[in-house]
């Protein structure tokens, strides 16, 4: 589901819950997938939780060894796989627009590649996984396709399609910086 689109239940026989603060403060979970509440701006979500991801990096990188890096996003891709999961059952939407802990993560795994690099760098960073988290070219389609629903499957589903795009991300930086 795009960020833009209103909200649609996929599964009929559940209200749809639109996320609010009480909403987000009601369950760890929730607060995690919402992205601290970045997920709850009425205009652009992703890109303001991409934005939370790369501000967040930028304060918490300094003050962590590589390893602690690998071994945070490691954690937050399996914490956000549970809150994820866990949020779209409870909102009954399986890939609501208001979580954006998938482009939390996926924006620290792309900043964490590309150190070093200044902020033009970063900023083109950015640009990209935004580009390629909302157009959804190629394979970031099929990977938005891959996993869809309620349950584990649905939850990775909501991670898989931003990997991806930070993976095409990655991919362009590398061919850029290449050639």
């Amino acid at each position: 589901m795009m960020a833009d689109a209103p909200p649609v239940s996929s599964n009929p026989s559940q209200t749809v819950i639109k996320p609010s603060i009480a909403f987000m403060l009601s369950h760890p979970a929730h607060a995690i997938a919402l992205g601290f509440g970045s997920g709850l701006s009425p205009k652009a979500p992703g890109t303001v939780g991409s934005l939370w991801g790369w501000l967040s990096w930028w304060v918490l990188q300094p003050y962590l060894s590589l390893p602690a890096q690998v071994l945070l996003i490691a954690v937050a891709l399996l914490v956000g796989w549970w809150a994820c999961t866990l949020t779209a059952r409870h909102m009954g939407i399986s890939d609501p627009g208001s979580i954006v802990w998938d482009e939390i993560v996926a924006m620290w795994l792309i900043l964490f590649l590309i150190t070093p690099t200044g902020f033009w760098g970063q900023c083109a960073a950015f640009v990209l996984f935004r580009f390629f988290d909302a157009v959804k070219p190629g394979p970031v389609a099929w990977a938005d396709r891959l996993f869809k629903g309620f349950g584990w499957q649905g939850g990775w589903g909501i991670l898989w399609d931003d990997l991806v795009a930070a993976f095409c991300t990655l991919f362009t930086i590398a061919l850029w910086r290449w050639f």
